[in-house]
């Protein structure tokens, strides 16, 4: 439905907002398509499904290509639950068939079912450090966040550790209640070099999309982090 004719002063001040006003703010500006990576993953975390399926179109023309895309919905799976992702899976299958993108896309991945767990707590120990090194042997479900989240998603090819800490940060950021693990990945950006103004830059850019609340709440988590 064209919002210009539904709904049109709300159509205005929106697009302008979220469109003009925001992108060129004053040293809140960001990339084009790390932008857009943030924005995706934004409408993941917060489960806006018809609002991901049109800036999906504008990702896609800003070099957002298809295997990072891909990249950003796998990832959300250990952020969100598979109830949640597959939805936006789909609608990106869909998206990417329509515009003549073959499927499967190339494989990304850099691991194995024997070495998932060795690798994901090398990728676990690059991004929070050296005491992460045995986290996994202190119950099943941290050996799982080891083999699964990190040894079978952040391995992967198409999204560098940077990336992949930035969309973490956004999954958490938008979906709201998730506070402590903000804090945490808000830390685990900065070693990686996504540092206090590159994320508030970030939250700045995803507001229009999750609005004031949790962009207030994600930027009170990025100061705690840097406080700790």
């Amino acid at each position: 439905m064209d919002l210009y004719k539904t709904d049109p002063e709300f159509a205005e001040r929106f697009a302008y907002f979220a469109f003009t006003e925001v992108p060129n703010e004053e040293n809140e500006q960001l990339e084009e398509r790390t932008r857009y990576m943030a924005i995706l993953a934004t409408l993941i975390g917060c489960g806006g499904l018809d609002a991901y399926r049109e800036m999906l179109l504008k990702a896609l023309e800003n070099g957002v290509t298809p295997v990072v895309v891909k990249e950003i919905v796998y990832q959300a799976t250990d952020y969100l639950g598979y109830g949640r992702m597959l939805p936006f899976l789909n609608a990106t299958n869909e998206l990417l068939c329509k515009r003549g993108v073959s499927l499967p896309l190339e494989g990304q991945a850099t691991t194995t079912l024997d070495d998932r767990l060795e690798k994901g707590v090398e990728a676990q120990v690059e991004i929070f450090g050296e005491q992460m090194k045995d986290a996994f042997k202190t119950g099943h479900i941290n050996r799982w966040l080891a083999a699964n989240c990190f040894g079978d998603y952040y391995t992967r090819k198409g999204l560098t550790l940077s990336e992949r800490e930035l969309i973490t940060f956004c999954f958490l950021m938008a979906q709201g209640g998730c506070e402590p693990q903000l804090i945490a990945h808000a830390k685990g950006n900065m070693n990686v070099g996504n540092d206090q103004v590159f994320l508030m830059k970030v939250i700045s850019q995803c507001l229009p999309y999750i609005g004031y609340p949790r962009s207030l709440n994600a930027i009170r988590c990025v100061n705690q982090a840097v406080e700790e």
